[in-house]
């Protein structure tokens, strides 16, 4: 997907003695979630229903990820991504939305990843809106857990019709966006425009 928007992807190894040197490379960074959680004391919680905590992956990321935020790297936080950006600013998490008992869409979707399955109604006057241009969305979802109390300096710009945050931004970096769905398939013109916005703007870094 980066290399489609004119990109060059490097993938990171988890070594912390060479971040900086790592990040006098980059423009930018994407966080990438997967069949994994955040172990709950990176935010002072016990563990309820997190699943295959991965702490290495998530300690060298929260790192990678506060150093990038000093020195305003853009950042994309795809999924898991997006979760640890909150984490990394003082969030918290829900261990997992359907404990909450309420009227929840599917949030871990049934059909394939390649298709869509619910909305996201967009924040206007956020950056998520000015690089779309539309207040509602089709997203696919593949997630149990969410963004539940907003880090430091961030705010929502998306959410689904069950109130579950689907999208943040950070009001004091000039770009660093968490999304909660994967646009790396490209699935919607919309996703599209995240990654070219996301790629145009590490070339500006």
């Amino acid at each position: 997907s980066i290399k489609e928007v004119g990109g060059l992807p490097f993938p990171l190894i988890h070594s912390f003695g060479i971040i900086e040197d790592t990040l006098n490379l980059i423009d930018g960074v994407i966080i990438t979630g997967g069949d994994f959680d955040i172990n709950p004391s990176f935010y002072g919680q016990t563990n309820t229903n997190s699943r295959n905590e991965k702490k290495l992956k998530t300690s060298f990321e929260m790192e990678l990820c506060n150093k990038c935020l000093l020195k305003d790297i853009p950042i994309l936080g795809i999924c898991g991504g997006e979760q640890l950006i909150n984490v990394a600013l003082g969030g918290t998490l829900i261990q997992d939305i359907k404990n909450l008992k309420l009227d929840n869409l599917e949030h871990e979707q049934p059909n394939p990843r390649n298709q869509t399955s619910h909305q996201v109604f967009i924040e206007p006057n956020t950056l998520l809106h000015g690089i779309i241009g539309k207040e509602t969305i089709d997203v696919n979802s593949a997630h149990h857990q969410a963004v539940d109390k907003l880090g430091d300096g961030l705010t929502i710009s998306g959410t689904s019709k069950d109130n579950i945050i689907e999208a943040i931004e950070s009001l004091n970096h000039k770009w660093c966006i968490g999304l909660q769905w994967h646009p790396e398939f490209f699935i919607t013109k919309e996703d599209k425009l995240i990654f070219i916005d996301f790629i145009n703007n590490s070339k500006n870094n």
